[in-house]
């Protein structure tokens, strides 16, 4: 819902009904995962997707049902499915969908939501998708300051809020199940949770061509992009126009200090572009003392080996050394800096979804993990 945030706020505000459908699963080559979220607004106006296409207009048809008729549904589209060729979901996959009805009375902490994410804190929007006909469409809200509204009972409410800020936690969307009555070892009830965190963050040391590529190329991935160089003559924000903020700082330092505030998780990526081993060497020993999604370091195999020898050296272990991505990126034959922020992309996105960096066109079976 994010993505499609502000011309959702917008028809909220005007309280205009809009139809929503948001992915609750996927299977096998689903083209888009959990979360993903279509609109259909005033006049037909279509913001959002949730199939790249293949599903949209069997979708555009039953959000506007839902929104005429206020009755939500949870339906699933795939290759299994007698009418699949008829809304075209040849991928191969198989995706199930609630579609809703939103307006001002339907769903009154919107405007909380969008307070809490322009804030800056984390928030969750839980939604019952499938249960009983009274409890059907209930939300409830986890915030920092705690809850708003309910699922329809307060064991339900309870088991509900601990999973739920779990997964806020790791800034999963996903579905829970429960028994009709909230308990955690049944079925019945299935609870969608939509988990709105801060942008991960992408952390780039080193005030260089290639880390102005790579902090470009991060913003368009979503993170929140941060250079940090301990030289103020090279760190400036008119070199680094595409980064969220420019810091003067030593990287290890200011990797620390961000590590003991808070403001860094599981979700970070940190690319060491320094190659210079007054810098790199104290800042991977941070960084592989944290538990980041990712940390790589510019450099040739020499480098390589050499910083190598120098972790070790400080007392680094060999399985926080194997996290290590070093030499940065795939070989993807790279030259220019820009060539080489993608190919440093490239391996982040490959590392998060487990991928293997093979073309495509000389491999087999699905597509999509």
């Amino acid at each position: 819902m994010r993505d499609v945030l502000d011309d959702l706020l917008s028809w909220w505000r005007a309280d205009v009904a809009v139809g929503m459908a948001t992915v609750t699963a996927t299977w096998r080559s689903a083209p888009q995962q959990p979360g993903a979220t279509m609109l259909v607004g005033p006049n037909g106006t279509v913001v959002g997707s949730v199939s790249g296409g293949c599903v949209e207009a069997a979708v555009y048809e039953l959000c506007q049902e839902v929104m005429a008729s206020g009755q939500p549904t949870l339906v699933r589209y795939g290759v299994s499915d007698d009418d699949a060729s008829d809304v075209g979901l040849t991928c191969g996959g198989t995706m199930e969908l609630y579609v809703e009805r939103v307006d001002r009375a339907g769903f009154p902490d919107l405007g909380a939501i969008a307070a809490d994410l322009a804030a800056g804190r984390p928030v969750a929007a839980l939604t019952c998708v499938q249960g009983p006909p009274e409890q059907l469409g209930q939300r409830m809200v986890l915030a920092t300051d705690g809850r708003r509204g309910s699922l329809g009972s307060a064991r339900l409410d309870d088991a509900a809020d601990e999973d739920g800020r779990a997964m806020l936690a790791a800034g999963r969307t996903g579905l829970l199940h429960y028994g009709v009555a909230g308990q955690r070892r049944g079925s019945g009830v299935a609870v969608l949770v939509r988990a709105y965190a801060p942008a991960a963050r992408m952390i780039v040391f080193g005030a260089t061509d290639v880390a102005a590529a790579v902090a470009h190329i991060g913003g368009f991935l979503g993170y929140r992009v941060t250079v940090c160089d301990a030289r103020p003559v090279f760190a400036t924000a008119r070199r680094f126009p595409a980064a969220d903020e420019v810091v003067v700082d030593w990287p290890h330092r200011y990797l620390a200090a961000e590590a003991a505030a808070g403001r860094v998780d599981g979700r970070t990526v940190v690319c060491v572009l320094t190659h210079d081993p007054k810098f790199d060497v104290p800042a991977l020993q941070v960084a592989l003392d944290l538990p980041l999604a990712y940390v790589g370091a510019m450099g040739s195999r020499r480098t390589h080996d050499e910083r190598l020898g120098r972790l070790r050296h400080a007392g680094v272990p060999e399985a926080a050394l194997a996290r290590l991505s070093s030499p940065i990126g795939l070989d993807l034959g790279a030259r220019t800096a820009e060539e080489t922020a993608v190919s440093i992309a490239a391996e982040i996105v490959a590392v998060r979804w487990g991928g293997g960096g093979a073309r495509l066109s000389g491999t087999t079976g699905s597509l999509h993990r």
